[in-house]
C-alpha cells in the first residue's frame, strides 16, 4: 500500500480518489477517525462500569476509592451483561434504520450524538437514575453506529471486486483497537484514580472529538452512504410508528403501575431484557429457517449456520465475563502492582485490543501458510479451537482463584494469562464467524444476516445475566469449572461432528 496521504487513488472515480489515505480513499482516514473515538468513548466507559458499581458496597476492594453505586457483585455482572447483549440487540434495528428511514450516514450522526448524550449523563451525579438512563442512551447510540459505519466503509470501495478492499477493513479494525486499548489507559486512569464522572466525561470528550471527525470529514465520503437503500413507504412509516406508540404506552402503563403501586426493583428490568434478549435471536433464526421462499441449498446452509451461532453465543457467554467476572477479580483478588509499578485494574481491559493488533497478522499469515500447505483447518475447526481456548482461559481462572480463596493477592500476571488465551480464542472465532455469515447467508438476507451473527453475542451475554439474577455465584470455582466444562464439551461436539456440519455448508469451506 502507499504509505503517502496525497498520491492519486489507483482507481480514478473512487469517492476521495484526489488524494489518499495510505493508498485507500480519504473517506477511510475519516471513518476510521470516527470510530477509533467512538471506541475510546466505549471501552473507556466499559471499563469503569464494573469497578464503579462495585464501588462503595460489600464486593469492593478495601481501600479503593467510593462515591459508586455500591452494588454487589451479581446485580453488577447481570447489570453489565445486560448492557452488552442490549448494545449488540440494537445493531439490527439500527441497521434497519439506516436501510430504511434516514441513510448509514444520517444514522451515525444521530448515533454518535446519542452516545455523547449518554456519557454527559453518565458524568452527571445523582445516584442510579441518571446512571441508567445514560446507559441506555450509550447502548442505543452503539447499536446505531455499528451496523451503519461498517456499511460506510465498504461504499468507499468499487464493491469486492476492489483489491483495497480487505486492506481498508484491516485499516478501519485497527483503529477499533486502538482506541480500544488507550481508553482504559486515560479514562481508567482518571476514573478510579481522581473522579469516577469525570471519567466519564472524558468518554463524553471522546466521542465529541470522533463526532466532529466525521462531521468534517463527512465531504470525502460515498455518496451512496447518504443514500436510503429501501426507503418505507409512507404507509409503512405510518404502521410502524403506531406499532411503536402501541408498545412504548404499554410498557409506560405496566411500570407506572409498578412503580406507584411500590413493588418495582431492578428485577423488573433486567428479567424482561434478558428473557427478549433470549426469545429474539431464536426467533430471528426460526424466522429464516422457516421461510419457504428459500432453496433447499439455502435451508441446509442455514442448518449449518445454526450450529456456528450456538457455538458463538457459549463463546460470547465466557469471554465477555472478562469484563465483570475477570475484571472484579483483577480489582479485588489481584495485588495491582508489577515490579513496584502501581496501576488501576480497569487497565486489564487494554490487554485484550493490544493482544488482538499483536497477534491478528500472525494469524492471517498462520492461515494462509497453512493454506499454500492445503492444511488450513476448516472454518468448523476453527470454532471447535476457538471454543476449546475459551474453556482453557477458565480451567487456567481456577488456579488464581483457588490461590485467592485464603485472601492473599495474586499476581497480575495470572490474569494476563487469561486475557492472552481468551485473545487466542476470539481470532479463531470473531473473524472466521464474520466471514461465514457473509459466505453462507440467504440471498433474501444477505444484509440482515450481519446483525444476526451479532445476536450470537447478545443470547451469550443474556444467558450470563439470567444466571447472575438467579443468584449463581458466577465468581465461584465451581460456577467457572462448570462454564470452562461447558466449553470444552461444545469444542468436542463441534469437531466431532465436522463432518456432518461441513455437508450443511454446500460450496462453503
Amino acid at each position: 500500500m502507499a504509505s503517502s496521504l496525497t498520491k492519486d487513488s489507483v482507481h480514478p472515480g473512487t469517492p476521495g480518489s484526489e488524494k489518499t489515505f495510505f493508498g485507500h480513499p480519504r473517506g477511510l482516514a475519516t471513518l476510521f477517525m470516527t470510530e477509533m473515538w467512538e471506541r475510546f468513548s466505549f471501552y473507556g466507559m466499559r471499563a469503569l462500569l464494573v469497578v464503579y458499581l462495585l464501588s462503595g458496597g460489600p464486593d469492593a476492594k478495601k481501600g479503593s476509592m467510593g462515591g459508586g453505586l455500591g452494588m454487589d457483585l451479581a446485580t453488577t455482572t447481570a447489570i453489565y451483561s445486560i448492557y452488552l447483549s442490549m448494545v449488540y440487540l440494537l445493531a439490527l434495528p439500527g441497521g434497519w434504520l439506516g436501510d430504511r428511514i434516514w441513510g448509514p450516514r444520517k444514522t451515525v450522526t444521530i448515533a454518535a450524538v446519542t452516545i455523547m448524550a449518554g456519557h454527559v449523563v453518565l458524568a452527571l451525579p445523582g445516584g442510579q437514575a441518571p446512571f441508567f438512563a445514560g446507559l441506555a442512551l450509550v447502548a442505543l447510540g452503539s447499536g446505531l453506529l455499528k451496523a451503519n459505519i461498517s456499511t460506510m466503509v465498504g461504499h468507499l470501495y468499487k464493491g469486492p471486486e476492489d483489491p483495497r478492499r480487505d486492506g481498508g477493513f484491516t485499516i478501519f479494525y485497527m483503529g477499533i483497537n486502538m482506541g480500544a486499548f488507550f481508553a482504559p489507559l486515560v479514562i481508567g486512569t482518571v476514573g478510579q484514580k481522581v473522579s469516577w464522572h469525570l471519567g466519564f466525561g472524558l468518554a463524553a470528550v471522546g466521542m465529541a472529538i470522533g463526532l466532529a471527525a466525521f462531521l468534517i470529514g463527512t465531504r470525502n465520503l460515498s455518496p451512496k452512504s447518504s443514500e436510503i437503500p429501501k426507503p418505507l413507504a409512507a404507509e409503512e412509516r405510518a404502521a410502524w410508528l403506531r406499532k411503536g406508540l402501541i408498545w412504548l404506552a404499554i410498557a409506560a402503563v405496566f411500570y407506572g403501575v409498578v412503580g406507584l403501586t411500590g413493588h418495582f426493583t431492578l428485577n423488573w428490568a433486567m428479567v424482561p431484557l434478558t428473557v427478549v434478549g433470549l426469545l429474539i435471536p431464536a426467533g430471528v433464526l426460526v424466522r429464516i429457517k422457516r421461510d419457504k421462499e428459500l432453496s433447499a441449498t439455502e435451508q441446509s446452509k442455514m442448518t449449518g449456520y445454526i450450529w456456528f451461532f450456538v457455538a458463538a453465543a457459549v463463546f460470547w457467554m465466557i469471554y465477555d465475563q472478562g469484563g465483570s467476572t475477570v475484571q472484579a477479580f483483577g480489582e479485588t483478588k489481584a495485588s495491582g502492582a508489577l515490579l513496584g509499578f502501581s496501576f488501576p485494574s480497569s487497565w486489564y481491559q487494554s490487554l485484550n485490543p493490544v493482544f488482538i493488533m499483536a497477534l491478528a497478522p500472525v494469524f492471517a499469515w498462520f492461515w494462509v501458510w497453512l493454506n499454500r500447505r492445503d492444511k488450513e483447518p476448516s472454518t468448523v475447526v476453527k470454532f471447535a479451537a476457538g471454543l476449546f481456548f475459551i474453556g482453557v482461559s477458565f480451567f487456567f481462572f481456577l488456579l488464581p482463584l483457588g490461590m485467592a480463596s485464603n485472601g492473599s493477592l495474586v499476581s497480575p500476571m495470572w490474569l494476563v494469562g487469561i486475557y492472552l488465551i481468551q485473545t487466542v480464542g476470539e481470532l479463531c472465532v470473531s473473524p472466521v464467524g464474520l466471514s461465514v455469515t457473509t459466505k453462507m447467508a440467504p440471498a433474501k438476507y444477505a444484509s440482515q444476516m450481519m446483525g444476526v451473527w451479532f445476536l450470537a453475542v447478545t443470547a451469550g451475554d443474556s444467558v450470563t445475566g439470567l444466571l447472575s439474577i438467579g443468584g449463581v455465584d458466577l465468581s465461584g470455582t465451581g460456577a467457572v469449572a462448570l462454564e470452562a466444562v461447558l466449553a470444552t464439551l461444545a469444542a468436542f461436539a463441534v469437531y466431532m461432528y465436522r463432518r456432518q456440519v461441513k455437508a450443511l455448508m454446500g460450496d462453503v469451506h
